[in-house]
């Protein structure tokens, strides 16, 4: 493209280094802002490229009037710093996190013996806040795990040495129902509250296993001492924690500290699940939705998510496992791409939890913006079987019939990836003799286009034909007849694995089971199926009670269908000796069909 003068210089100007870079518009507004390992070459690599496959960044490039940068030390503070400006400034052709939600945290206060609540406000006030917590559920969980095993104050007295000394407070409710053990009467020490927020502290962090370490070690004493009353408390206690580590491990309890991210997506967003792991049990889960704006990778999709979710968790992980390889580099910090083994599961773990909640949001989209939705869907389409023009119309063929006898071809119609039961259309076919299910294929499309044609009506945007290279050849030369090849995509979709055929291409591509776009595909395909099954049917049973052959006497619809299946037709049954059709249904029978023959 033309690169005006001022960007030319200015980008010959660009250093060498890590740094971000900032696209304005001629109004000065801020069109986009971008990380690079070496900015000169990054941002050149804009206004070198002659054709962007992607419409979006073609129009970015046509909006840059200038550019400004800034130099950073390390690719990873460039992340920082790039992170940083599209929080606070929200460029229009930056990925958005749709995650405007206000998670909770379990906060231990600040004060003598310790308060332990959830809370959305983080305050700065020497507090230790733990989270945020995705799941109220989860969080709940851990609060009351942690109140029935060390039962912390919940209310907001002011309990200092001296207020206590004095006997200011007295024990309220909360302890004769035995949610307290009563510091405010000086029932429970400072020193063995201070105990208990903090093996309460390393189960809120993760660290189930040392607090059952621990806790086995005081039962052990307590029955040395023949204290078995206390022991026996200390036994429910350990219950408790067993029963929710239980649930909580999924993984091998040798992973501890690590950080896993997932990716998938479609053609306009994007999923990212997080999950934080310690002593194998994940402690943290979460799932964020990204909308493309420059048909950004899923490595580039990464890089942008990591640092902001680690800030947002809080996470100091000190190993990160991902699902895509990034030449990413954290201070202190190893990416790992697994390919075996218990990380590997854990990765798998979490693009599970990815696609479960793209599938949920795939469902919401469905039944609030159905348009949406459909459009979604085509967009995935068209960049699976790459495609000219998004499949707003889609046509499917498909054949049926009994060894050649009654042949029909059935097409049906779906719109914005939806069946149109109104515009699907059978076909007898007229041209055929004979088991021939190409020739029979050909048939069909040439007999469609040419009345489309005529009719000057809409052409699809994309035919499927059911079958494999032979089924899709006879179609394309019917396509081909009618001087439409190449301005009508096509393809074949063969049964036995699902291989997708494109004229003049011998090798197949294999969709995902999972893709959207097969499943539209299947759908189509079963329609045509069903439509032509039923069509034959209804043909092939009119046809052997009216055939001409059940007004001989002696001959009846079992007989007639056998003729019609060996023959083809009445017309060619005239034809054979009483030897030819003996051999069918006897010498009997045939006398009794050649002497009907020669009367009429």
């Amino acid at each position: 493209m033309q690169v005006a003068e001022e960007l030319r210089n200015a980008i010959l100007n660009l250093p060498m280094s890590p740094g971000i870079y900032q696209f304005f518009d001629k109004n000065d507004k801020l069109l986009y802002v971008g990380k690079a390992k070496r900015l000169k070459n990054r941002v050149s690599s804009y206004f070198n490229k002659q054709k962007y496959e992607n419409a979006k960044t073609r129009l970015l490039v046509k909006k840059i009037h200038r550019f400004e940068w800034i130099v950073t030390d390390t690719e990873y503070d460039a992340l920082l710093l790039e992170n940083s400006l599209i929080k606070k400034h929200q460029p229009p052709y930056n990925i958005q996190l749709r995650d405007d939600k206000t998670y909770p945290w379990i906060c231990i206060k600040n004060e003598a013996f310790p308060r332990v609540f959830s809370t959305r406000n983080v305050v700065k006030d020497g507090s230790e806040y733990y989270g945020p917590y995705p799941s109220v559920r989860m969080m709940r969980m851990v609060l009351e795990l942690t109140q029935k095993l060390y039962k912390p104050r919940t209310c907001a007295l002011n309990l200092n040495t001296k207020n206590i000394r004095e006997g200011k407070f007295r024990v309220c409710l909360e302890y004769h129902i035995g949610n307290c053990l009563g510091p405010c009467e000086g029932l429970q020490s400072e020193e063995n509250y201070a105990i208990h927020i903090q093996q309460l502290r390393d189960i809120i962090k993760g660290n189930i296993g040392e607090v059952i370490t621990l806790l086995k070690q005081q039962m052990n004493a307590f029955v040395v001492d023949l204290a078995f009353e206390e022991a026996q408390k200390i036994k429910d206690k350990l219950t408790l924690l067993e029963g929710y580590q239980a649930r909580s491990t999924v993984v091998h309890p040798t992973i501890h500290n690590v950080d896993v991210f997932s990716v998938l997506g479609d053609e306009n967003e994007a999923y990212v699940n997080f999950m934080k792991v310690n002593n194998g049990a994940i402690i943290q889960s979460h799932t964020v939705e990204l909308k493309k704006k420059l048909d950004e990778s899923n490595v580039e999709l990464l890089e942008l998510v990591i640092p902001e979710i680690r800030e947002r968790f809080q996470s100091t992980s000190k190993e990160i496992i991902v699902s895509e390889k990034t030449e990413l580099v954290f201070p202190g910090v190893t990416f790992t791409h697994p390919q075996r083994g218990d990380k590997k599961k854990l990765l798998e773990f979490s693009m599970k939890n990815a696609r479960y909640f793209m599938k949920d949001r795939h469902k919401m989209l469905e039944k609030t913006d159905p348009e949406r939705h459909s459009n979604r869907i085509l967009n995935q389409i068209q960049s699976d079987l790459h495609l000219k023009e998004l499949p707003v119309h889609m046509e499917c063929f498909d054949n049926s019939n009994i060894q050649g006898a009654f042949p029909v071809s059935a097409c049906v119609v779906f719109k914005n990836g939806k069946p149109s039961k109104k515009e699907y259309r059978h076909f007898d076919v007229k041209t055929v003799e004979g088991p021939n299910d190409f020739a029979s294929m050909e048939e069909a499309v040439y007999r469609r286009y040419k009345r489309l044609l005529e009719e000057n009506a809409s052409l699809p945007q994309l035919i499927v034909i059911d079958g494999g290279k032979g089924q899709l050849s006879a179609s394309v030369n019917a396509l081909k007849k009618l001087d439409l090849m190449g301005k009508l995509s096509i393809i074949g979709i063969a049964k036995r694995l699902e291989e997708i055929y494109f004229p003049g291409d011998s090798l197949p591509i294999y969709l995902d089971k999972r893709s959207e776009s097969l499943k539209v595909i299947q759908h189509m395909r079963n329609e045509a199926h069903r439509f032509g099954i039923t069509h034959h049917r209804n043909k092939r049973s009119k046809g052997f009670v009216k055939t001409e052959l059940t007004d001989i006497e002696g001959i009846g619809a079992k007989l007639a269908d056998k003729l019609l299946l060996e023959f083809k037709s009445v017309k060619n049954l005239k034809t054979k000796t009483k030897e030819e059709i003996a051999q069918v249904i006897g010498e009997k029978k045939a006398s009794l069909i050649l002497a009907y023959f020669s009367k009429s």
